[in-house]
């Protein structure tokens, strides 16, 4: 919906220090056994109503800043699906975002992992500055300043820095050491806690980002791990967000040309009219949207969202092809926005009654993920002690913390500089381009990032498993390949020749491989490969 959102301003802050590899506990430097001596201590999970029945969750404790231990503490919120068999060891597991809660995550998913807690503690956590572990925020967005007057680079740039501000009041201390960096140091604290000699680790797409910091920053402590997703290491946020139109361009047309196949579909019998009633679809929308009521409209940047969640997993593709007709026949979008949800309304405006969003909140973080340009996988129950910009912000937050590169002013003025951008966004994707060139401004004029990230190559781990999906929308399979060569010969790659993202939800072959591996260790000399199912 074309509505004023608190999300909206949470979007264009930003911020994040460097980092450089974390200390372990009996390194030379701050004292952090404290925190590594802790014992992680269960109990009954307040305020996660849909939590299944023997979930259990805790809290751990972690320095807000490793430099300076003393500076003070977060609370980290973990949850935990018990081992049913013999017990090898806790797994962590993180869904994605940035941004993505982990906590909710696993109460959604939990029955996924049945066969995984024959012999794991399978555990999901919040990451600092997500979800409840001291969740960053810029408000109810009613002390955002103005929208500057002048349409100039310096205008917009000094905007941004006021925009700063305010969420830096709201977001608190966790906002100076927010980052994947800092994330990663914390995980190996919860492993200690959690009584674990080694690291076991199931991420999916961010939490492929994850995992590789963690290989690079504590290399003697993995043990079993699997990437399913896999992120980019080395691309600067430019080349990294037109690399995912490109991708999110593929599924789309895949969808279209699959459609196409299929009596009944209204966007044309070949795979040539598909594409091109989808782009026109959105321009006519963008003209004429439709209006829902309660002062909301659905209109083209809509459903620009809801085709982004829709493509993340192909057995979304019926639905979504009905929906679409529903709108084109009726201008009716209520079943996209079941697919896809709505965006927050402005404050003191509810949602439609009558507009099938989902009560359960996995549309509405499907919504923030979509717009800042990368997801959440599976399922999230909603806390009611979570901001409602948490997402949005902490995605943007982390994303620009793990990239040393910016946009200068200098760049920005360059008219010719920012037509180039604009013209590769386009041409990558007429409909994903525009939206996700808006997430590399973000950090415009933003003090660097860490480089610590690009700077990971050839670990000395275990062998581990990363996970490639062919028909991946948001995390292309080049990048499987890149991140499985970067990180040396330990890494095995697995070749999904299906689509969707990632792979061990939708795939059986995926399932059963990741699950022979964290269970028994089963991990072939690799290549591997699944077949399209």
């Amino acid at each position: 919906m074309r509505t004023r959102c608190v999300i909206a301003g949470a979007a264009a802050l930003v911020l994040l220090g460097t980092g450089a590899p974390a200390l372990a506990a009996d390194d030379s430097g701050p004292d952090l056994n404290p925190f590594y001596r802790q014992r992680v201590t269960w109990g009954d999970c307040e305020g996660l109503d849909q939590a299944p029945a023997g979930m259990r969750c805790a809290k751990v404790s972690v320095p807000l800043d490793y430099a300076a231990p003393r500076k003070g503490t977060l609370e980290l919120a973990l949850n935990r699906i018990p081992a049913t068999g013999e017990k090898r060891g806790s797994l962590l597991v993180n869904f994605g975002g940035p941004g993505g809660p982990g906590v909710s995550g696993l109460a959604g998913m939990a029955k996924q992992f049945g066969d995984l807690t024959k012999s794991y503690d399978v555990v999901g956590f919040d990451p600092r500055g997500v979800g409840t572990s001291a969740p960053v925020t810029c408000g109810d967005g009613s002390d955002m300043p103005d929208e500057p007057l002048a349409d100039d680079p310096g205008a917009v740039l000094e905007h941004a820095a006021r925009q700063w501000k305010v969420c830096r009041k709201h977001a608190g201390p966790v906002a100076d050491h927010i980052g994947t960096v800092n994330v990663s140091r914390d995980m190996d604290v919860m492993r200690a806690a959690l009584g674990d000699d080694k690291l076991n680790f199931l991420g999916f797409s961010y939490g492929t980002r994850l995992g590789a910091v963690y290989t690079g920053q504590f290399p003697h402590k993995v043990g079993r791990m699997v990437l399913d997703g896999v992120d980019t290491l080395a691309e600067p946020m430019a080349e990294q967000q037109r690399v995912a139109v490109e991708g999110q361009q593929t599924a789309l047309d895949n969808f279209a040309t699959w459609c196409s196949r299929n009596v009944g579909c209204v966007l044309g019998s070949n795979s040539r009219d598909a594409k091109q009633s989808v782009t026109e679809l959105v321009e006519q929308l963008d003209e004429r949207p439709v209006e829902l009521g309660g002062g909301m409209e659905y209109s083209g940047a809509d459903l620009v969202t809801t085709l982004g969640s829709a493509l993340y997993h192909r057995d979304a593709w019926p639905y979504l092809s009905q929906a679409i007709a529903n709108l084109v026949t009726d201008r009716d979008p209520r079943a996209l926005l079941r697919i896809g949800g709505v965006t927050v309304p402005p404050p003191g405006e509810g949602i439609p009654p009558d507009q099938g969003a989902p009560a359960d909140g996995t549309a509405l973080t499907g919504v923030l993920a979509a717009r800042a340009g990368d997801d959440v996988v599976g399922k999230v129950v909603p806390q009611e002690d979570v901001p409602v910009d948490n997402f949005g912000v902490a995605l943007a937050m982390v994303n620009c913390a793990d990239d040393p590169d910016r946009l200068t002013a200098a760049q920005l003025s360059d008219e010719a500089e920012i037509q180039r951008l604009v013209d590769d966004y386009t041409e990558a994707s007429p409909i994903f381009g525009p939206a996700r060139l808006e997430q590399v401004l973000l950090c415009a004029g933003q003090p660097r990032g860490t480089d610590f990230i690009r700077k990971i190559r050839n670990v000395d781990t275990p062998r581990f498993l990363l996970v490639g999906t062919r028909g991946d929308p948001a995390t292309p399979y080049r990048w499987a390949v890149e991140t499985t060569r970067r990180l040396g010969d330990q890494a095995v790659l697995l070749d999904n020749q299906g689509d969707g993202h990632t792979g061990y939800f939708s795939s059986r072959c995926v399932t059963q491989k990741v699950n022979d591996y964290l269970l028994y260790g089963e991990l072939g000399a690799g290549p591997l490969y699944c077949g399209d199912e």
